[in-house]
């Protein structure tokens, strides 16, 4: 069955209440094991079906087919998962509390109970309200994002679609553009700050209501921090300082000496080398093609992956004007489809963000049968793992893509998850000020970030950009809004994809096998346990960032040295 086919039909939130109801209801009165593992089962597909619809109704939506129709199912869906997520809660708690806990735990593993903990520990009756209307306010949030437009160079531009003027060889070009994208920032920043303050003031409101003192220990739980802590997070963040902002302050000067340029400007990061930087070969039909191939030369594992993929039609890469700029993997259980979102802007970051979101479709392939809904798609920390792994993974097929390019990427892709990594530690403290003080006023918060770029990105020079000197890029990381504490995820995935990367320039044969077992765990495991599943260095431990990035740093400046 294709895409196109599957049938879309809106759940009914009441139905699944007086459905739930009954079997939780059901379950606790049940004096069978059996019987608790069947109403399991019952509940399970019930919350697949609501999990199925939804995701078809955003897809659809975010496609572009029947735009206004999908836009009211969002709404209904944005009113209707609080009350779904508080009778999995429920669910929970009677799970938590079954004569037959030790044999439920033995069949389905100790995560489930470890996932419901955190879950008790975010959702109640008394913020039901509260998270509907979070998820309005994110609602509001994507459409404010959406509607950003600038007249520039004879076109009409959203926000995504600067990316080429801005890693253009012409200087004067890159600094005309950035400033032209964010001054979409600075004529909205009121809107966005006043939007944001209420994103923070309602998560405030609902960790009192749960009895936290501030929203970040309430955040930690809604991000399933299962086996660490925000002390062991710190450490990490200060390890990143040690070891991996003195390595880019290198590669800019490097960076600068390459370009012949003085002293870099914000405007001059993009673009790597002075010839610009590594081109795409061809179409999105050839890209496509070329990724039929790699996978197919990969594994056996990804050639029955992306075959199954590509026959359903469940990728969608083109940019078309109906179409939301978004990057993403999403999954329907009721049909077994994960599909890739992305956007391609003829820029080095499609292939990037392909074979990213490849990387979670993957996992989500391989997990497609488990039985439960919590074990198809891992938490966060671990599935941001398969895709940024997958980037690495994806490099001995960088010439089809790349061309004479190909060795251009593979450094830049390097040097950019290296920049990237130090970015997000910074992302990441901003949101424990913003979440510890939600008194902050917008000044505070923007002078808060400043000090922040100038500690992790301490090579940053604004020139005469004012909106930015003050304080305001953060405004344009939209997981800032819609996801809190999403991002250091992508950090801790970093740091193990290039544990990855090097474990595959040892043994490649060895180092897929790790990452096949990190992807079939899907999420039945805690971070920390698939650290070791897959004998990676865990990166909470003093020591263990020195150690991977020491390698890295080896080859990236030999490589600069010898062929930059």
């Amino acid at each position: 069955m294709k895409f196109a086919d599957f049938k879309y039909e809106r759940v009914d939130i009441k139905d699944i209440q007086r459905r739930i109801h009954e079997l939780i209801n059901k379950f606790d009165e049940s004096n069978s094991f059996d019987q608790q593992c069947s109403i399991i089962s019952e509940i399970n597909s019930i919350r697949n079906e609501f999990i199925s619809m939804k995701e078809l109704s955003e897809l659809r939506k975010h496609l572009g087919v029947s735009k206004e129709f999908y836009s009211k199912e969002m709404d209904y869906y944005n009113e209707a998962e609080p009350i779904l997520e508080k009778l999995v809660c429920e669910y929970y708690k009677v799970l938590d509390n079954s004569k037959f806990k030790e044999m439920l735990r033995k069949k389905y593993g100790d995560q489930l109970f470890n996932l419901a903990n955190m879950k008790m520990k975010c959702v109640s009756d008394t913020i039901v309200e509260e998270l509907q209307q979070e998820n309005k306010l994110v609602t509001e949030y994507v459409n404010l994002f959406d509607c950003l437009r600038k007249s520039f160079e004879g076109e009409e531009l959203g926000i995504w679609d600067f990316g080429p003027y801005i890693s253009s060889q012409d200087r004067n070009m890159r600094k005309k553009a950035y400033e032209a994208e964010t001054s979409l920032y600075e004529e909205n920043e009121n809107k966005m700050q006043e939007l944001f303050d209420r994103f923070v003031k309602l998560r405030h409101k609902m960790a009192l209501k749960m009895g936290y003192k501030n929203f970040v220990d309430m955040g930690y739980a809604r991000m399933n921090r299962i086996g660490y802590d925000k002390d062991m997070i710190a450490k990490f963040r200060k390890q990143v300082l040690d070891y991996v902002v003195p390595l880019n302050k290198e590669l800019i000067k490097k960076q600068s000496k390459r370009l012949g340029i003085d002293k870099m400007k914000y405007y001059d990061e993009p673009i790597q080398f002075l010839n610009g930087n590594a081109k795409l070969i061809g179409d999105n039909d050839l890209l496509i093609k070329k990724a039929l191939n790699m996978y197919e030369e990969l594994s056996q594992d990804t050639k029955e992956f992306f075959n199954y993929v590509y026959e359903r039609n469940l990728l969608d890469i083109e940019k078309r004007e109906e179409k939301e700029e978004e990057e993403y993997c999403t999954y329907i259980p009721k049909y077994k489809a994960p599909f890739i979102y992305t956007v391609c802007h003829g820029t080095i970051d499609d292939f990037n963000e392909f074979a990213h979101e490849s990387g979670h479709a993957f996992q989500n392939y391989l997990c497609r049968n488990y039985e439960i809904p919590e074990y198809l798609m891992a938490t966060e920390d671990v599935s941001e793992i398969h895709s940024m792994s997958m980037e690495f993974f994806t490099e001995p097929w960088l010439k089809d893509f790349f061309g004479e390019d190909a060795e251009k990427y593979k450094f830049s892709h390097m040097c950019s998850a290296l920049f990237l990594l130090a970015y997000i530690v910074a992302v990441d403290e901003f949101q424990h000020f913003v979440y510890e003080k939600p008194e902050a006023t917008p000044e505070q918060r923007n002078n808060y970030w400043r000090e922040l770029e100038k500690k992790y990105l301490p090579y940053r020079d604004y020139e005469d950009n004012e909106f930015l000197d003050k304080g305001g890029y953060w405004l344009r990381q939209s997981h800032i809004f819609w996801g809190p504490f999403y991002y250091i995820d992508y950090g801790l995935a970093q740091v193990a994809a290039f544990n990855f990367w090097n474990k595959a320039n040892e043994n490649r044969e060895q180092a897929w096998k790790d990452y096949m077992k990190v992807c079939k765990a899907g999420g039945s495991k805690s971070f920390v346990d698939v650290i070791k599943l897959g004998n990676l260095k865990n990166p909470f431990k003093e020591g263990s960032i020195e150690e991977i990035i020491t390698p890295i740093r080896q080859w990236i400046l030999d490589v600069e040295d010898k062929k930059m």
